[in-house]
């Protein structure tokens, strides 16, 4: 005989889920990014960040843009984002990128970024795309060993990223890929 299920899920978001979503993305800069840009940087009213999510859950830049959430019973633990690869050698009807994959940091370890990650190649698949990309940071191993794990490789293609639009905070990219249907 088994316990009772966890309550853990994955759905689209809602314009609603807009300050949870916020909440997480603010507390993961702050973990994973808070070595590398200064503390004004990473202080956004958490208000401000609502209000961006929210302009983008009702009016997002591309219809087959989405953002989904990861959900422990009622609670947004993480989110990730799926759209069209705009990198140029990146066919925009074939090729998806998960543009985001964030877990909160005290929700990490619990299989919330395995869900997330299923129900964005699924919402990819659905969408009809054939491939997708993604980047991450070249020195975030955890992340890496996770996308390889789950069937992504490097694919070469790497980056700078300007993470303050000084040109003094940069971050190197590396870009990963998978295939979403058979050849």
């Amino acid at each position: 005989m088994t316990g009772p299920a966890a309550d853990v899920s994955c759905r689209v978001a809602w314009a609603d889920d807009a300050p949870a979503i916020a909440r997480v993305q603010l507390a993961t800069r702050r973990t994973d990014l808070g070595g590398l840009l200064p503390p004004e940087v990473l202080d956004v009213a958490p208000e401000e960040a609502a209000e961006a999510w929210r302009e983008t859950l009702t009016r997002p830049p591309d219809g087959r843009v989405r953002v989904l959430v990861a959900l422990e019973r009622n609670r947004v633990t993480g989110f990730a984002i799926t759209s069209p690869a705009l990198d140029p050698d990146c066919d925009p009807v074939a090729d998806a990128e998960l543009m985001e994959l964030t877990v909160d940091p005290d929700a990490r370890g619990l299989g919330h970024g395995s869900r997330l990650l299923q129900a964005g190649v699924d919402t990819m698949v659905a969408d009809r795309f054939r491939r997708a990309v993604l980047w991450a940071t070249a020195d975030d191993d955890a992340l890496r060993r996770f996308l390889t794990d789950a069937g992504w490789a490097p694919d070469g293609a790497h980056r700078e990223l300007d993470l303050d639009g000084s040109g003094t905070t940069t971050v190197k990219q590396v870009r990963l890929h998978t295939l979403l249907t058979d050849p």
